[in-house]
Order: structure tokens, then sequence, then C-alpha cells
């Protein structure tokens, strides 16, 4: 074996890398600017009164408020004046471009500039924009905007507080109906057990690639990482799956959607991990490379990308936040293990290989 193998991974390593500070913004960017994580929990508490097929819930780590319609009527939701915004209903969902909401609901932050033809007094003009029963939105009702953290918090961090109890008005015709809800800070978890878990597998997992290789002990090691970098390519196709959900997918066919819209990279790498994974169990003797890129593949871009989840109170991922960080938890460390692993496993092949050429070419 010559060292061109090493040379190859170090600079599909460095390709990886740019690929992902080149594709930050989009990615950070995809779903409305949904965050990576929060402190702010919001939660929908009811909608009164209820109305059979109307349901309201939240998305995107509370991000994006979503309204179902399915009473075969329409439903407007009221902006911040009282204003028709959003015509909810059988024909589709159509927002007014007279509404200043329309305009301050675009972003996260509310800091879209308002069209001239914004008044929220004149009469509404529909535009459509969605052909289902469902809308999201962001909505500053439920939100905190402000960067400052709210007083109660700064005076006492330690412990959750509730920031504020909030309502979104409906209109069904002559009737009103809220969806009503709560904004919470939580107290955002310490983020060094699970930075100290991530390292002590990395450190564990890596250590494997001493072993020498083509001994009984190598080709159990090289076992070890196979198997471990399947179980971190498993895990980053849950986080990719959690992340799906939270965004709001519904059913298996919004399931796949969201995943190859708006979890594409963190699925294809987890699915590139259990194929490599598999691999260096079946065929153990061309499986360093593989092994080797998919890990540092799996670092890049299922672990760099939900680093804040590990610090954040609420994940935007479905299911318990703690899950989420250990999911996290385990990408880092198998992702970086198998690609240290793999690196000096070649390093060592490579070295290996250099007596043999000389002696052939003395020959």
């Amino acid at each position: 074996m010559n060292p061109a193998p090493l040379r190859r991974a170090g600079l599909i390593v460095f390709a990886a890398l740019a690929a992902l500070l080149t594709s930050a913004s989009p990615a950070a960017a995809h779903g409305a600017d949904a965050p990576d994580g929060t402190d702010y929990r919001a939660t929908v508490t009811a909608v009164a009164p209820a109305r059979p097929g109307l349901t309201a819930r939240l998305v995107e780590a509370g991000a994006r408020l979503e309204l179902t319609n399915r009473t075969g009527a329409d439903v407007e939701v009221l902006g911040y004046s009282g204003e028709p915004y959003l015509r909810v209903g059988p024909g589709g969902v159509y927002e007014n471009t007279r509404s200043p909401a329309t305009y301050l609901n675009r972003t996260i932050a509310g800091d879209t500039r308002l069209s001239p033809e914004a008044d929220p007094a004149a009469t509404p003009v529909w535009r459509r924009i969605g052909d289902g029963p469902t809308a999201r939105w962001h909505d500053q009702r439920t939100l905190w905007l402000d960067p400052a953290q709210p007083a109660p918090v700064t005076a006492d961090p330690g412990r959750e507080h509730r920031i504020r109890d909030w309502v979104v008005p409906l209109r069904a015709g002559d009737r009103t109906i809220e969806v009503r809800g709560t904004l919470d800070w939580l107290p955002p978890p310490d983020p060094y057990p699970w930075w100290a878990a991530a390292t002590l597998g990395f450190l564990l997992l890596g250590a494997a690639g001493l072993a020498p290789a083509g001994t009984a002990a190598g080709v159990r090691a090289l076992r070890a990482v196979a198997a471990l970098l399947t179980v971190g390519g498993l895990a980053a196709v849950a986080v990719a799956v959690g992340r799906a959900l939270d965004a709001g997918a519904d059913g298996p066919g919004g399931l796949l959607l969201g995943l190859l819209t708006g979890q594409t990279w963190t699925l294809l790498t987890g699915l590139g991990a259990v194929a490599a994974g598999g691999y260096a169990l079946i065929r153990r003797a061309a499986a360093d490379f593989p092994a080797t890129l998919a890990g540092a593949c799996l670092v890049l871009f299922a672990g760099v990308p939900n680093l804040a989840v590990l610090a954040r109170a609420v994940a935007p991922v479905a299911g318990p936040a703690g899950l989420a960080r250990l999911l996290v938890a385990i990408v880092l460390a198998t992702g970086a293990g198998a690609t240290a692993a793999g690196l000096l496993r070649l390093h060592t092949a490579a070295r290996a290989a250099r007596p043999d050429l000389a002696r052939r070419v003395s020959h």
C-alpha cells in the first residue's frame, strides 16, 4: 500500500469542511429561519371554543405557529391590529397583502420592511400561498423577540419562569376563536458533560486505530470501529427524523419530503456512515478509507450543525431534549473516533509499505 489513500483522505476531509462552511448560511436559513435551539418554550394550551377539525400547534422549536383547518369553512387569522391576516380553508391558504403582519412575520425577528400598500384598515387583498388546509407562520405574540433576557430571568436564571400567556385571535364567520398558549424560559443545560462524554468516546474509539493491521487485535479493532460508526450513522438518521417531525412533517409522505428538503445532509451522512460501517464489517481489507471519510462527514454534516442542541433547553427535535443531546453526542464521538482510527490505520499501512517499496526498487 502507498501513502496515496492517506493523502486522499486528508484532501476529502478538507473538501468536506470547505463545503460545510460554504453551505452554512443557506442551511441556517432553511425552514423559515428555524432556530438550532432556544431557551424559550412556547406551548399551545387550547383552541377556545373548541371546534372539531380546527387544531393548532407550535413547530420548529416554537418558531412558527401552525393552524390546520379541516372544518370545511374558512377561518381567518387576525393580525396585530385585528385585521384579517391569513385565511385558511377548503380553498387553500391565502394571505392579505394589506396586512402589516404579512410582512412582519416573514422572519422570526420581525424586521422585514413593510410594503407601501400595508394598511390594517384597508379592504383585504387576498393572495393564495398554499393549497392545503395548514398554514405556518412566525407570530410575534408567541415569541420573545428582545435580545435581552426578561427581567425575572436576569434576576434568577437558575429556575424556570413564565414569561407571559398569549392569545392569537381567529375569526370563523361572525364568531371569534382564540388560540391560547404560554411562553416560558427554561434554564439551559450544562453542555460540558456532553462534551466530556463525546471527547471520551472519540479518544477510546480513535485508539482502536493503534492496533496493528493484519493481526487479530487489528481485526477486532476494525470491527469495533465499524459497529460504532454504524451506531453513529443511525443516531444521525434519528436526529434528521426528529428535526423533520419538529418542523411539522405529517405522515410518511410529509416526513420523507421534510427529510429530503430540510435534513438532506444529516440524512445522507447518517446513511453513508451506516453503509460504510456495514462495508467495513464485510470487507475488512479495504474498509479504512470509506470508514475515515464517513466518520469525517458524520462530524461535519450531522454533528457540527446540531451543536446548539447541547447547550439549549429546547431542541428543534421531536421528543425529549435529553435524547436529542445524547444522539448528537453519539454522532460526534463515533464520527470523530472513526476518522481518527481510520487515519491512524492508513498512516500505519503507508509506513509499512515504504520499506517494501524500497526493497522492490533496489531489486
